[in-house]
């Protein structure tokens, strides 16, 4: 008759309880970390619609002047230095991205990716500027 009561002491409360205990909060972190992933994700996604919204679309044409971004810039010596090189004339367009250019100083011409440039404007007319002297301030 050992054998009831032994197993009776075995199944008490005080064994079981810290054990239910420890389950019940491993699922409850499992559900917490399932719930910080989803949204995790959720916001990534927000956030890649957001910022591809915001991406202007470039629309090249054949002959349209442009300036090509200097990818070979060194950061130290003479830093403010222009990131753009041009103009450039646009001669072929193609459905993969690249765009065929022409420079107007060498007649060089060669494929390069749209994302590396940008619309050529022309600065102002020197024409047209009037020049003010200032006098000093009579006190």
């Amino acid at each position: 008759m050992k054998f009831p009561d032994e197993l009776d002491s075995l199944c008490t409360l005080s064994i079981i309880e810290p054990i239910v205990q420890e389950v019940f909060e491993l699922d409850c972190k499992n559900k917490l970390e399932e719930d910080f992933l989803d949204n995790l994700e959720i916001e990534d996604k927000e956030t890649k619609v957001f910022h591809y919204a915001r991406i202007s679309k470039k629309n090249f044409t054949v002959g349209q002047k442009v300036l090509l971004q200097h990818s070979k810039l060194k950061f130290f010596p003479g830093k403010l230095r222009s990131r753009w090189l041009g103009p450039h004339v646009i001669t072929k367009i193609f459905a993969n991205g690249a765009v065929e250019i022409q420079s107007l100083k060498t007649n060089n011409t060669f494929k390069v990716n749209d994302h590396q440039l940008k619309e050529y404007r022309k600065g102002f007319q020197t024409e047209h500027i009037e020049i003010m002297y200032l006098e000093d301030p009579i006190l």
